[in-house]
């Protein structure tokens, strides 16, 4: 009852209702939020900060950026969303900010085209090495089966396609990226498709900031030939894995064009299924079917593997360094 009371309290005063309001369309900067409301800084960060104590608000830091939305789930999302409820559609102060929202979302949409615009010529090029990303998708989506209800998590979403892909029948999706560039465009086209139940983040692959179970598909569509510890990445992924879920990754087959390491930064020239499968089995995960997509002259492979009903923990990250210590002293 106390969480509840304190949750009405911090909504119950004009502002709070009003970032409540665009904070459930999606997730905003500070200064995107004052832009919109047109209140100073501080008086607009003393009011978030009421929001997010009560637990009517999630506040998430990218770089020096903080964005704040409306929770998806949990006690605060039961309380925000019967309130957003009974506000009227015709109330005019609302009207303006939804209209100043969309202002927002616009400049949005044209730092996300000018940065892709920039650097489509190297996805282009690599892109025409092998099969149709149409064909690509369409065994993605066989692979993984039916997702309603499912909590789905994008690994190096990139510019979240696989998560637009995806988000449209899953319950929650979450993709994470290092680039803030890449989060731009991806939050640009997460916004087109109005997929409010979707959203991304910054964090790195090898430490993701989410307790172990939490997701039942993950995704690493095109990332690993970009890693340094790729055995690493499955191992991180593994761990966040529910009792059988599903992980796929999405990579090339072992190749010979050099060129990719020289000029688009790949770590890797492909994978084979023998070393796949040995990173699935120490991961503790059984490796089911790999679905071949020949290309000229790369070929596409989907290696799909699930965990156990009864999951075993996986130590990664700064967990095995620590284990490594203590073993050590």
């Amino acid at each position: 009852m106390d969480q509840v009371l304190a949750g009405l309290r911090a909504a119950a005063e004009a502002t709070r209702l009003r970032l409540l309001a665009i904070c459930a369309e999606c997730e905003l900067t500070v200064s995107e939020i004052t832009q919109i409301i047109g209140q100073s800084q501080p008086r607009v960060s003393r009011h978030l900060k009421l929001l997010c104590e009560a637990g009517l608000l999630v506040r998430f830091r990218e770089g020096t950026w903080v964005f704040y939305r409306t929770p998806h789930s949990g006690p605060g999302a039961e309380l925000v969303t019967p309130v957003l409820r009974l506000l009227p559609e015709n109330d005019e102060t609302l009207s303006l900010d939804r209209t100043r929202l969309d202002q927002v979302k616009k400049q949005r949409e044209q730092v996300a085209t000018e940065y892709f615009r920039a650097n489509a010529a190297d996805w282009d090029t690599i892109r025409s090495l092998h099969i149709d990303e149409a064909e690509v998708e369409t065994a993605l989506l066989s692979a993984l089966g039916d997702l309603a209800g499912k909590r789905i998590l994008d690994i190096g979403t990139g510019t979240g396609r696989v998560l637009e892909l995806l988000g449209k029948t899953a319950a929650e999706g979450v993709g994470v990226d290092m680039s803030r560039e890449m989060l731009a465009v991806a939050r640009a086209r997460l916004q087109r498709a109005e997929l409010a139940n979707c959203l991304v983040r910054q964090a790195d692959m090898y430490q993701l900031p989410y307790p172990d179970g939490t997701f039942d598909v993950i995704t690493l569509h095109q990332v690993l030939h970009y890693a340094e510890k790729p055995e690493t990445a499955i191992a991180e992924a593994a761990r966040l894995l529910a009792p059988e879920g599903i992980l796929l990754v999405v990579d090339f087959a072992t190749h010979d064009q050099e060129e990719l390491r020289e000029q688009h930064a790949h770590r890797r020239l492909g994978f084979d299924d023998a070393a796949m499968k040995d990173w699935f089995v120490k991961s503790h995960l059984n490796m089911d079917n790999v679905v071949n997509l020949p290309g000229k002259p790369l070929t596409v492979r989907l290696w799909c593997g699930h965990a156990g009903a009864e999951k075993p923990a996986v130590v990664t990250g700064k967990a095995r360094e620590n284990a490594a210590g203590e073993a050590a002293e």
